[in-house]
């Protein structure tokens, strides 16, 4: 596989209403990036994956976006957004921005205009269909609840939109709709930007008449003529976020002979779980050994085929420590651990804003305190259908997309740091013990393990390039696997309990040293090893 620069980058996704707020009103904006920058830098991070700073009535936390071209006022203006982009770039690292075509905000110009008659010239803009027998096209679902078509009085007609009701579809059937979108693509590649991450960008090929949400049969050929047309000609890094995907589905999108994207998210781990055919409010353990499975599926089935991307975390899930590891008695040693078997593997690490200093999921008393959407809207369905409170709040506390979002913890002083005035959401109250300055401060934390994680995979080809081996694979406690090139080899050990755990690996002790460990005296006798609670050892073989 020709070597890419993205190939051991590693990547920092910042939400930026949480992030950091300069202006004191409460909401984090760019200039509390650029006044990260520093902090960045220190953690070894090489690219920024910014969530939407696009001027947007805020519906969905701006992935409802009203301006392509404009950025919110909440966040600052587009002198901000370029000297962003410019400090950034001094500091060694580039910007992708998240590009959300699926869909507008209803309070895009094309939309406005788009209702207005069935003859406007941006009408075929979006996709708009007439009643059946009085009612709704089709029984497409809402991602948010409901049906997926609204009813627009002035035109007799539904629109469609497969997530909030203020987020209209763009019709990408229309090939006015492509250009418009690969010139405002440009508009920021011209910029010096990085790349993107496209938000369900699998969704864009949609045939709702036929009710084909994902992957429709035009999807990759768009894919292929957006490349062509926009980031195809630069050197920039490009994700898309595919929910449905499998290693196959994978390879369409990101086999560089085909033209397309750098790479996908896959979300197979994420969906292990929740119950199997039900939502993700449905909740059942996580079976370690399904989740070995599907990371051994990925590195092995698109080795040398298309790129990996790596992540726990993003603004959409929980907080990992909370999720599959221990974040009250042994919160250092899982956050650590699970940061040590993702950024070992091949692909490209994505570490979401707050994860390096090990940040935990938040339980507000009451539906009121939160902010998100999709968690309201999914609360309101479920006590009309007879579910009680208490499980509902349960499912919330262990899934709810605000434990992504509760604002960035800098240091002990009031609201974490994070801003001088109300925050927008509020900080976690453990700030006082999680902070970022705490962390800096104490060489044993998380945020200086993830700075070791992302310099070995500076400093050694074998974890970008070399091959995978999962061992253990019937070991219901320990995720183990080796790295290997022609130069060298890595194995990998993790204890994924509390319990100790034993493993056993046939090599002499005089070939074998310790790279990195989350504890401080780990054994190197690693034909008979006893791991301790959530222990995690990377070993070089000689």
């Amino acid at each position: 596989m020709e070597k890419k620069w993205w190939h051991n980058s590693v990547v920092y996704q910042i939400y930026p209403r949480s992030f950091m707020d300069s202006n004191a009103d409460g909401i984090g904006d760019i200039k509390g990036i650029i006044e990260k920058l520093d902090y960045l830098k220190l953690l070894g991070i090489d690219v920024i994956w910014l969530s939407p700073v696009y001027k947007s009535p805020n519906d969905d936390n701006g992935y409802d976006i009203s301006d392509y071209c404009d950025i919110m006022e909440e966040f600052g203006t587009m002198e901000d957004m370029d000297y962003l982009i410019s400090e950034a770039n001094k500091h060694g690292i580039k910007i992708v921005m998240d590009l959300v075509v699926n869909h507008t905000s209803d309070e895009h110009p094309w939309f406005i205009e788009s209702r207005k008659s069935k003859d406007n010239p941006y009408r075929d803009y979006y996709i708009w269909r007439d009643p059946l027998n009085g009612s709704e096209p089709n029984d497409l679902p809402s991602v948010f609840s409901g049906s997926a078509w609204k009813f627009d009085e002035q035109t007799g007609q539904y629109f469609l939109h497969l997530f909030s009701k203020r987020q209209p579809d763009l019709n990408w059937e229309n090939p006015k709709v492509h250009d418009e979108v690969y010139n405002m693509m440009n508009f920021w590649l011209d910029k010096g930007i990085g790349g993107f991450r496209m938000d369900v960008i699998d969704l864009i090929g949609k045939l709702p008449d036929q009710e084909i949400t994902a992957n429709g049969p035009k999807l990759h050929d768009y894919l292929h003529e957006m490349n062509q047309k926009t980031f195809g000609k630069s050197d920039v890094l490009t994700v898309g976020e595919t929910w449905g995907a499998t290693p196959e589905i994978a390879k369409l999108y990101s086999d560089p002979a085909r033209n397309e994207l750098s790479m996908i998210f896959q979300f197979e781990h994420i969906g292990l779980d929740q119950q199997e055919g039900k939502e993700k409010w449905d909740l059942k353990p996580l079976n370690l050994l399904e989740l070995k499975e599907v990371f051994h599926k990925w590195q092995t089935q698109l080795d040398g085929k298309a790129w990996n991307s790596l992540f726990w975390n993003n603004h959409d899930l929980p907080r990992i420590v909370s999720r599959w590891g221990n974040d009250e008695e042994y919160r250092i040693e899982s956050a650590k651990m699970l940061a040590t078997i993702l950024h070992l593997m091949q692909g490209t690490p994505y570490i979401y804003q707050g994860e390096e200093i090990g940040m935990t999921n938040i339980r507000f008393e009451s539906i009121e305190e939160y902010d998100d959407i999709e968690t309201k809207n999914m609360y309101n369905e479920r006590i009309s259908n007879g579910y009680k409170h208490e499980d509902i709040m349960e499912s919330i506390y262990t899934k709810g997309r605000d434990n992504a979002r509760t604002p960035m913890q800098w240091n002990g002083d009031q609201h974490g740091g994070f801003t001088r005035g109300n925050p927008w959401l509020t900080v976690n109250p453990n700030y006082t013990n999680i902070n970022a300055e705490k962390s800096i401060n104490d060489p044993d934390s998380i945020f200086h393990h993830y700075r070791q994680l992302i310099q070995l995979r500076k400093e050694i080809p074998a974890i970008v390039y070399g091959s995978f081996e999962m061992l253990a694979e019937k070991d219901e406690k320990v995720f183990a696997y080796t790295r290997q090139d022609q130069d060298e080899k890595l194995l990998i050990v993790a204890n994924f309990t509390k319990d100790e755990s034993e493993f056993s690996y046939n090599a002499q002790l005089d070939q074998v040293s310790i790279l990195l460990s989350n504890y401080k005296d780990s054994s190197l006798t690693i034909d008979k090893l006893s791991l301790r609670p959530y222990e995690a050892i990377i070993f070089k073989i000689k």
